[in-house]
């Protein structure tokens, strides 16, 4: 398979797009805020927008500004899947389909397991239905690279946990290049073997999900994937530990080294609620009223002062949990982890 590669500036209004990047027979996820740049990355490598830089496929040139090199968007091996997926309602799933390769294409269909929908239209299909479409219809092309704009966007919470399994599978079974572009970190960890973090125009980390959960590079980052976001001073405590003083006034404690302003970073999935707080010096806690309690299926997440628990849905019956009741959220301090304050 080829391998995509780009260097693109792209001007826009508030901050320009700053990107270099290759991928290659695998699937790469650009996640951050809405009008991070994201989708203007997908729209230039396809040819939908100008910018300047390089954009090669292999051996290909597709964007050489410095070359003079800028090819249309019909000479660029792209398969495109829409944000919304942007199908024609007035086609039918077999003419939608044929559109993307000037064919009809009965493999896709029955390959993406909607050859029996071949006759209906889109309004008719359910959200899972349309993304199977879009995507026969991007890969009607025979495309060397993927791009995929929110492709789980319209797809109600019911559905989307399937779909993005489903997707998941098809993006591997392909081997090609594959960009995804999503706002939602959950999904880019489902997709991605490598997830990028696009910012105001700027990549401020690319690694895998597990990585940047492991090792954020910046508060930013460790928010984006989850984590929740104290800040504070820190500074070398007793028993080899590292003391930190919150904003707020409250103590914690890392097994990370820092001195001065950090950002205190530790997960959900990591906090633990009881009722009294423990005599465990090795473990952080934040006391308060509970503010929320969301229920996730047989999860749930617990809001605590600054801090937000995910437990399970027995722990919450085992501890009687409702919102103003006041408990304690602990933390290992080898769960705390610390990042330098940017300046």
């Amino acid at each position: 398979m080829d391998t995509l590669r780009l260097d693109l500036l792209l001007p826009r209004r508030a901050f320009d797009v700053e990107l270099a990047l290759e991928v290659g027979p695998e699937t790469v996820a650009l996640v951050g805020p809405s009008g991070a740049g994201k989708s203007s990355v997908l729209r230039a490598i396809a040819g939908l927008e100008r910018g300047a830089g390089r954009i090669a496929c292999g051996e290909d040139l597709w964007l050489d500004s410095a070359g003079g090199i800028d090819l249309p968007p019909e000479r660029r091996s792209v398969g495109l899947v829409f944000q919304e997926y942007a199908l024609f309602p007035h086609l039918t799933v077999a003419q939608n389909v044929a559109f993307g390769g000037r064919r009809d294409r009965p493999d896709l269909l029955e390959r993406l397991r909607i050859g029996h929908l071949a006759r209906i239209r889109p309004p008719e299909l359910s959200g899972g239905e349309r993304q199977r479409v879009a995507l026969a219809r991007a890969l009607a092309r025979s495309p060397r690279v993927l791009l995929l704009d929110e492709p789980m966007a319209a797809l109600d919470p019911h559905t989307r946990a399937r779909v993005r399994e489903e997707l998941r599978a098809l993006l591997r079974e392909l081997g090609l290049p594959a960009l995804v572009v999503t706002h939602d970190f959950e999904d880019a960890a489902a997709l991605a073997g490598r997830v990028g973090v696009l910012v105001a125009g700027r990549l401020l980390q690319l690694a895998s999900p597990a990585e940047l959960v492991a090792k954020p590079s910046d508060s930013f980052v460790a928010h984006f994937a989850g984590g929740n976001v104290l800040h504070g001073t820190a500074r070398a405590g007793s028993d080899g530990l590292t003391e930190v003083t919150l904003d707020s006034g409250a103590l914690l404690f890392s097994t990370d080294a820092a001195e001065g302003p950090v950002s205190v970073v530790v997960y959900p999935w990591e906090v633990a609620l009881s009722r009294e707080v423990s005599a465990d010096s090795a473990v952080n806690h934040v006391r308060g009223p509970i503010d929320s309690i969301v229920s996730l299926g047989n999860r749930a997440r617990v809001r605590v002062g600054p801090v937000t628990a995910e437990v399970t849905a027995a722990s919450v019956e085992r501890l009687a949990l409702e919102t103003g009741a006041v408990v304690a959220a602990s933390f290992k301090a080898t769960g705390t982890r610390l990042i330098p304050a940017r300046a």
